[in-house]
């Protein structure tokens, strides 16, 4: 059966432009926790993932490894994290994305204090990191699908922040959700591969899902163009937490 290809121009709810704005504007010299956030993001729909396909193994549609990858274009100026974790729906993106609720946003501007290592980590707990790719992206673009459904029910969500986001939908072969950043120039630094693996180390080491970019010696540090070039993917993380690691393998930077 095949989906008609709907597409629609929504204006943000009037509490995430509000939070946008202030995300941006609070955390703007701060930029490199949007990708502690992006990953923690597919962290999340990886492990919802793994508990819904306790009561449905099928939801793993034959690929069971789960896996985060990170990777960037330097032509197209673009950085994506993608994931294969859960996914959404149409519905689910509009709801996820397109509002938040208002008692969680009350509570977050709230909370807010000018203090930019606090107010960083605000963004995860009430759920607005997503928001935070916007400190260094003047566009973003999401692909998803929802575990178990069928590849034309994949969903494209895109905006560049200043108040509507278009969604439609596509056809995606695989579960899960794929975030690409469009770079703004001046935050260039984050097309550069050992910038992201110093983040991922600092924000995202513990993480028990393989966290994975390109080797650098292949010289695939970019996205995939040639499609018969494969790329070989290396685990970047430790993927065991600091305070679980042996006394013998932390540095003093670390311990610090």
């Amino acid at each position: 059966m095949t989906v008609e290809a709907h597409k629609e121009t929504i204006e943000f709810q009037a509490e995430v432009s509000q939070v946008l704005n202030l995300v941006i504007r609070s955390l703007y010299s701060n930029k490199e926790i949007f990708l502690r956030e992006l990953i923690s993001n597919a962290s999340d729909a990886a492990e919802k993932l793994r508990f819904e396909a306790l009561a449905d193994d099928a939801l793993y549609e034959g690929d069971p490894e789960l896996k985060i990858r990170v990777w960037v274009d330097k032509d197209a100026g673009t950085l994506t994290v993608s994931d294969n974790g859960i996914g959404m729906s149409r519905q689910e993106v509009m709801d996820t994305i397109g509002t938040i609720a208002s008692s969680g946003t009350k509570k977050f501007l709230e909370n807010l204090s000018g203090d930019e290592t606090s107010d960083s980590q605000l963004i995860g707990q009430f759920g607005v990191g997503f928001y935070s790719a916007f400190i260094v992206a003047d566009r973003v673009t999401l692909t998803t699908r929802r575990a178990g459904m069928e590849p034309e029910h994949g969903v494209r969500w895109e905006s560049d922040g200043e108040g509507s986001y278009s969604i439609e939908t596509v056809e995606k072969e695989g579960r899960g959700t794929e975030v690409t950043l469009h770079l703004r120039e001046d935050d260039n630094e984050f097309l550069d591969s050992w910038r992201l693996r110093q983040i991922i180390s600092k924000f995202s080491d513990h993480l028990a899902i393989p966290i994975e970019m390109p080797k650098e010696d292949t010289g695939a540090e970019e996205e995939e163009k040639d499609k018969d070039r494969e790329i070989e993917w290396e685990q970047v993380n430790k993927g065991i937490a600091l305070w679980m690691r042996n006394k013998s393998e932390i540095t003093d930077e670390e311990y610090k």
